[in-house]
């Protein structure tokens, strides 16, 4: 059974999927979702082979990207980013009635490695006890974001 968080998560999936064109071939349709878990990416074009992260949020107002969002595990992030590879990332900002949603895009060149803030690990008594996610703090390119819906 998913959880409120997960079920947000594929909602914002799913919008980028039916309203976004590959950022790279710029296909309309070609971009699919990737299995649950897949490291560091949500999204595959499937013409292209773009890979993308989504990160999806429920907020007050959808026209503000918000001055942060939670990220994933901390681990195979920090990895790729020690071999400086950053994946663009799709902002779904949804609003708190679900009635409305503003996609935003970052290109990963644009993006910042202080923008990646880790997160205490889980404690020693949790079910997944020492794992570590990570937030993007969006404060420092909040100015990078383009708008496409």
């Amino acid at each position: 059974m998913a959880t409120a968080r997960q079920e947000l998560g594929a909602l914002g999936e799913t919008i980028v999927k039916r309203g976004c064109r590959c950022p790279k071939c710029k296909r309309t349709g070609s971009l699919v979702r990737l299995p649950t878990n897949f490291k560091c990416a949500d999204v595959i074009c499937d013409f292209c082979g773009y890979l993308a992260q989504v990160k999806a949020s429920r907020v007050k107002d959808i026209d503000v990207v918000p001055k942060s969002v939670m990220g994933a595990a901390w681990g195979p992030q920090s990895e790729r980013m020690a071999a400086s590879i950053y994946f663009p990332l799709f902002l779904v900002l949804v609003s708190e009635d679900f009635k409305r949603h503003a996609i935003y895009y970052l290109a990963s060149d644009l993006q910042l490695p202080e923008m990646f803030k880790p997160r205490k690990p889980l404690s020693l008594t949790a079910r997944r006890a020492g794992w570590q996610g990570f937030h993007y703090d969006l404060v420092p390119v909040r100015d990078r974001f383009v708008r496409l819906s």
